[in-house]
C-alpha cells in the first residue's frame, strides 16, 4: 500500500482522485493548494506526489522544485494539468493532461512499482 499526496485547488478533482486511489487500498492525504501540499510533504512520508500545475500561490512548478531540493528528492511527482504548456520544469516524472481517464492515472502510478494497476478492477 502506498501513501500518496494529492495537491489540487479544485475540490471536485481532489475528491475524485482521492476516492479512486483509496478504492485501490492506498492511503491518501490531500492539500487544497501548493503551500499546504509542501507543508504536508515536509511533515509526512509519501511514496508519490500528484500535483496540479495551475494553482494560486505556489503552483505545481514550485511544488516539484521544493521536492527536488529536499532530502526526499527521489519521490516520484506526477503533474496533472489542463494547461500542460505551463510546465516550466523537466523535474516531473510524468505529466497527465486533464481530462484523463482514472485508469490512466492508476496505471501511471503503478508504473512506479508501488501499487497495483487498474486493469484488475476495471476502472
Amino acid at each position: 500500500m502506498s501513501k500518496i499526496l494529492v495537491i489540487d485547488d479544485e475540490k471536485g478533482i481532489l475528491q475524485l482522485i482521492s476516492q479512486a486511489l483509496i478504492r485501490f487500498g492506498h492511503k491518501v492525504e490531500t492539500a487544497g493548494d501548493g503551500q499546504e501540499g509542501i507543508d504536508k510533504f515536509d511533515g509526512g512520508n509519501f511514496d508519490i506526489v500528484i500535483t496540479d500545475m495551475c494553482m494560486p500561490g505556489v503552483d505545481g512548478n514550485g511544488v516539484v522544485k521544493h521536492i527536488r531540493n529536499s532530502r526526499k528528492q527521489s519521490i516520484p511527482v506526477i503533474a496533472i494539468s489542463g494547461t500542460p504548456w505551463h510546465l516550466e520544469s523537466k523535474s516531473f516524472d510524468m505529466v497527465l493532461a486533464k481530462p484523463f481517464p482514472l485508469k490512466k492515472l492508476i496505471d501511471s502510478i503503478g508504473s512506479f512499482g508501488s501499487m497495483p494497476t487498474g486493469a484488475a478492477v476495471g476502472i
